[in-house]
C-alpha cells in the first residue's frame, strides 16, 4: 500500500475533532511522517501539530530544533518544543531515562483525547523484539510496540510500523525531504544502536527477510498476549472482579503460571508497574501467611500487601514526614503532605470553636463517640476494618487536649468524628 494511503487510513480512524500530534525529532522517519500527515490533513481537514522534545544531551540538539522549525514553517504546521532533563541517576541507563523523560513531555503537552503519532517502523520493531528476547522477556515484552494503544487518556498511533526503513528513505528522497542525523545513533555502546549496526545487518545478509520475520513474530506474540489477557480477565472475574483486592484462597487454587499471569494482568488494570520475576516469586510464596500477618512486598512504583485473606495491590505509598503537624481553622481546603483535602470540621457549640491541630497517629488516642462513650482509636479502626498501611497515613484532629476526629487524607473522608462535632467531606 502506498505510504500516503497508510497515513490517510490512520487519519480516517482518528475520531472527528481529535487533534493529531506528530512526535518530531527531525530525523528521516518523523520528518516523513509529518510531511505525509500534513498532506492528509490538507485533503481531509483535521487539526495537526508537531511536538519536538529537546533532550539537551548533545551540542547538536539546538540544530535539531532549528531544523524542525524550518520544516514546520514550510508545511504550515504549528510546532511545540518541550525541553527536558534526562535523569540517569535512577539506574535506568541513558536510553531508558531519555525515553521516560520524553514520554513525560508527551503527557504534559498532548491533551487527553488527542492522538499522538510516532514514527517507529518495521526495523525498529525488529530491534525491540531482539532486545526483549535478550532480556529474557515473556510474551508481553516480545509483543514489542503495538500499532495503536490508549495511553493515559491519549491515543498512541504508529502508522509506519509495518514499513521497512528502506522504503521510508526512498519516499523521503522522492519528496526531496531534508532530515538530520543524530550523532548518537552511531554510538554502538547503546544497545539498540549495537543491534542496528552490528547485529541486524549480519542477520539480513544471511536471511534477507530477517526484519520482516522478527516483526511478524512480535505480531504473533501480541496476539498471544491478547489471548492470555482474556484468560486472566476470566480468572479475575471468578475471583470477584476487583484487581486491587484478590482473595488469597482463590488465587492459591490457580496454577503458579496462572497466578503470575493474573497478578501481572491486575497490575496492568490498575496502571501499576508489574513486579519483577524475583519480587513476584516472593509475593506468591507468602500467599499462605497466617491471617493476622502483615505481609508487604514492594517493587519500583508498586507494592502488595496480604491482609485478612486478601492480596491488596497498591501504588507505592507516600509516607507522612516524621514529626509533621499543622494548625487548621477547620475550613477547606486543608493542605497535607499527601495532598490537599476539601474537608471541613466544626463544633456544635460556638464557644468550642478554636484552632485545630492535625498530626499523625502516635498510639493511645481515644475518641468520644455519640452513644458509645470513649473509644480507643486503635480498636475503632480495627472494627471498621481499616488496613494497617492506611492507618499509618491517617491524621488525628485535636482540639486542645481532646481528639475530635480522624481523617483519611488520601480518600478525603472523615473516618470518625467525636460527639459534639461535625465533619464534611466531598
Amino acid at each position: 500500500m502506498p505510504l500516503q494511503a497508510l497515513i490517510d487510513n490512520a487519519l480516517a480512524r482518528t475520531p472527528p475533532g481529535r487533534c493529531v500530534w506528530v512526535a518530531l525529532s527531525g530525523g528521516l522517519d518523523s520528518a516523513l511522517l509529518l510531511t505525509l500527515a500534513a498532506e492528509a490533513c490538507r485533503r481531509h481537514p483535521r487539526p495537526l501539530r508537531a511536538l519536538h522534545v529537546h533532550h539537551g544531551l548533545q551540542a547538536a540538539a539546538d540544530g535539531f530544533e532549528d531544523h524542525c522549525r524550518r520544516l514546520c514553517s514550510r508545511l504550515g504546521v504549528p510546532l511545540f518544543v518541550e525541553r527536558i532533563r534526562v535523569d540517569t541517576a535512577a539506574g535506568q541507563g541513558l536510553e531508558g531515562a531519555a525515553r521516560e523523560a520524553r514520554y513525560a513531555a508527551f503527557a504534559r503537552r498532548v491533551a487527553s483525547d488527542d492522538s499522538l503519532w510516532l514514527a517507529q517502523h518495521r526495523d525498529d520493531q525488529a530491534e525491540t523484539f531482539l532486545l526483549a528476547a535478550l532480556r529474557g522477556s515473556g510474551v508481553r515484552g516480545l509483543a514489542g510496540m503495538p500499532p495503536e494503544r490508549d495511553w493515559r487518556g491519549r491515543r498512541l498511533v504508529r502508522p509506519l510500523l509495518g514499513v521497512a526503513r528502506g522504503e521510508l528513505e526512498i519516499e523521503a528522497t522522492r519528496l526531496g525531504l531534508a532530515w538530520v542525523e543524530d550523532p548518537s545513533n552511531a554510538d554502538e555502546g547503546l544497545d539498540r544502536n549495537y543491534l542496528r549496526h552490528a547485529v541486524l545487518p549480519g542477520l539480513t545478509a544471511r536471511w534477507p527477510h530477517a526484519a520482516a520475520s522478527l516483526s511478524r513474530s512480535a505480531a504473533l506474540a501480541a496476539e498471544a498476549e491478547g489471548l492470555l489477557g482474556e484468560l486472566a480477565e476470566l480468572d479475575l472475574e471468578r475471583l470477584g472482579g476487583a484487581p486491587a483486592r484478590l482473595p488469597t484462597a482463590g488465587l492459591s487454587a490457580l496454577t503458579p503460571a496462572r497466578q503470575r499471569l493474573l497478578l501481572r494482568h491486575a497490575c496492568v488494570r490498575l496502571g501499576l508497574p508489574s513486579p519483577p520475576a524475583a519480587r513476584l516469586a516472593t509475593l506468591l510464596e507468602q500467599l499462605a501467611s497466617r491471617r493476622d500477618a502483615e505481609v508487604r512486598v514492594a517493587w519500583t512504583g508498586g507494592e502488595a500487601r496480604v491482609w485478612r485473606g486478601e492480596l491488596h495491590l497498591l501504588a507505592a505509598l507516600s509516607r507522612l514526614p516524621e514529626g509533621w503537624e499543622v494548625r487548621w481553622s477547620g475550613e477547606a481546603p486543608l493542605s497535607t503532605p499527601l495532598g490537599a483535602c476539601d474537608v471541613r470540621l466544626w463544633p456544635e457549640a460556638a464557644e468550642a470553636a478554636a484552632g485545630l491541630r492535625l498530626a499523625p497517629r502516635r498510639g493511645g488516642e481515644r475518641l468520644r463517640l455519640a452513644g458509645r462513650g470513649s473509644r480507643d482509636l486503635k480498636r475503632l479502626l480495627q472494627e471498621r476494618e481499616v488496613p494497617p498501611w492506611e492507618r499509618q497515613r491517617l491524621l488525628v484532629a485535636w482540639s486542645g487536649e481532646a481528639v475530635v476526629a480522624v481523617l483519611d487524607p488520601v480518600a478525603e473522608r472523615w473516618l470518625a468524628v467525636a460527639s459534639g462535632w461535625h465533619g464534611e467531606s466531598p
